[in-house]
């Protein structure tokens, strides 16, 4: 998770050294991280959706396994939240309704 929040950091030029701490202070334009993600995880947007706030939350991931996932404020300004590795696509359960 660092690896990959302090590879964003560096590739943007924003930081030069990140923490899970710091991550929500990597913040840039939208489309810089949509490229930056593309070019060096192969990342693209899999999933998004409007919080209560207004913000748009989305999750990037890549066939490897690699995720990030940022929040997009109206002006454009998108700031990573969380990164890492392993993520896994799972199919929705439908609940059974029980037997009558």
């Amino acid at each position: 998770m660092v690896r990959t929040l302090l590879t964003t950091a560096l590739g943007l030029g924003m930081l030069s050294l990140v923490s899970p701490a710091a991550a929500q202070s990597i913040c840039g334009e939208r489309g810089d991280f949509i490229k930056h993600l593309e070019k060096r995880h192969q990342e693209q947007p899999t999933s998004m959706g409007l919080a209560s706030n207004g913000k748009m939350i989305e999750v990037l991931t890549s066939d490897n396994g690699t995720w990030t996932i940022i929040v997009t404020t109206a002006d454009g300004t998108s700031c990573v939240v969380a990164a890492g590795e392993a993520w896994q696509t799972m199919m929705p359960q439908v609940a059974m309704k029980p037997a009558a």
